[in-house]
């Protein structure tokens, strides 16, 4: 009765894994953006530490799945040949203006969806939208002569898409967790950090080692992305064959069902207090979501799919990303806060150090 191929055993782990990702990040409103607007409003670090704390964790715990099952990730995205750093680049600062535009990333808005916020669904069809033409369509074409401009491939291949040590920067890793939490008690509430990262390892754990007993298709060696997945996730909607199904797209329904079913249970979080103020604007929503769909592809990854499970590949390309992200992401939060449009709904502090905010 239960006699299934190894695809369909595949597919069915990215949907639990994504529904436990997406319940988890619901809980704790786990968000790469969300922790760039607190610090930038009240000077909160809770929610960063959080997404360095799954950085560290994500890292250390795949370097150990990948040395035991011999994973060979530079098989990855993150290590494509001709790196091109200046694409890279150009991406890490479409997406990082896009998800503070639009109030979240990819996998923030998959969240917000599911949770009750309808002017998400408009970012994550722009997202689609944007995404798959840049991969394969229209933006693909215009973005040619750049992507494969042969001075810039020539320039970047002085620097190589290298592995970085992970010693190194998981030192850096821990010393910059350290001077942000401050005391060591408050590591405690950040589990989310700590079982969002060992997903990311899960996920190359079903992908790499149980998809490679595959005899019926070939199964691609992936982590925990959003971008293109929600690209072919509204394909697979559109031009509906279950064989297109797989990991990616499994995983992006299970983040929505996983986020859907905790919100029930953690009435906390609502956004309707940000609508309600009109500052969810249909055009921030569609300029947002449409950098981020450009943006997500040409850095080869979103807020997660470069700054957690591309960093957990040890990818210099995707410290390249993130960074870019983060730079233009934190830019473009302040230029929106000194023009008051930078949306803030709830609070989030440390325990032992939360003021008596009100909004």
């Amino acid at each position: 009765m239960f006699n299934l191929e190894t695809y369909q055993i595949v597919n069915i782990l990215g949907l639990i894994i994504g529904l436990a990702l997406g319940a988890i990040a619901q809980k704790n409103q786990f968000c790469f953006s969300g922790s760039i607007k607190d610090y930038i409003l009240t000077k909160s670090t809770m929610r960063g530490s959080s997404v360095i704390l799954a950085m560290i964790i994500s890292i250390v715990s795949t370097y150990v799945i990948a040395s035991f099952y011999e994973l060979d990730l530079t098989e990855t995205p993150y290590y494509k040949e001709n790196i091109n750093y200046f694409v890279i680049i150009l991406g890490g600062l479409l997406f990082g203006i896009g998800m503070m535009l639009s109030d979240g990333c990819s996998n923030r808005h998959l969240i917000k969806f599911a949770q009750g916020d309808i002017n998400s669904l408009i970012v994550l069809v722009f997202i689609a939208i944007f995404g798959y033409s840049t991969a394969k369509g229209l933006f693909a074409e215009i973005f040619n002569p750049i992507i494969n401009n042969p001075t810039l491939i020539e320039w970047s291949s002085y620097i190589g898409n290298v592995s970085m040590n992970i010693y190194f920067i998981v030192g850096v890793l821990v010393l910059l967790l350290i001077f942000i939490v401050k005391k060591a008690k408050r590591l405690l509430s950040l589990w989310d950090g700590v079982l969002i990262g060992l997903l990311i390892a899960a996920s190359w754990f079903v992908t790499g080692v149980i998809g490679e007993e595959s005899m019926e298709r070939v199964i691609e060696l992936s982590g925990i992305t959003f971008v293109y997945p929600t690209a072919k996730s509204m394909e697979f909607f559109t031009y509906y064959q279950i064989s297109e199904l797989n990991f990616s797209i499994s995983l992006v329904f299970g983040v929505i069902a996983g986020a859907f079913l905790m919100s029930k249970l953690n009435r906390r979080y609502s956004f309707g207090c940000t609508a309600a103020k009109g500052q969810h604007k249909v055009k921030y929503n569609i300029i947002g979501g449409s950098l981020m769909g450009t943006g997500g592809i040409l850095s080869i990854g979103c807020t997660v799919g470069q700054g957690l499970t591309g960093m957990s590949t040890l990818a210099f390309a995707s410290l390249v990303a993130i960074v870019s992200i983060f730079v233009s992401g934190t830019i473009t939060a302040i230029i929106l806060n000194k023009k008051s449009k930078l949306p803030m709904c709830f609070i989030f502090e440390w325990k032992d150090n939360a003021p008596n905010y009100h909004i």
